[in-house]
């Protein structure tokens, strides 16, 4: 589950045309993606980090992943 889970978020990341996502987290959280700039995930993909519009961010280990939704009705984004 973590490689494939890891897996869907490389390639929402590297998607061309990028397409918002949410990550949801095991305690009921939930962090939208709404570009690429938004994230960066760890070369051994044991981390994530999610940026907001404020230079906030949220370094979220990979295991606290419980799933990846495309928003639905969603336009690219640049």
């Amino acid at each position: 589950m973590f490689s494939n889970m890891m897996g869907d978020i490389r390639k929402l990341t590297h998607a061309k045309p990028f397409v918002p996502f949410n990550i949801h987290l095991a305690d009921g959280g939930r962090l939208r993606v709404p570009t690429v700039d938004h994230i960066a995930v760890a070369p051994t993909g044991g981390r994530v980090v999610v940026f907001g519009d404020d230079d906030s961010y949220d370094v979220l280990p990979s295991l606290l992943i419980s799933r990846v939704a495309v928003d639905q009705g969603s336009s690219s984004s640049t």
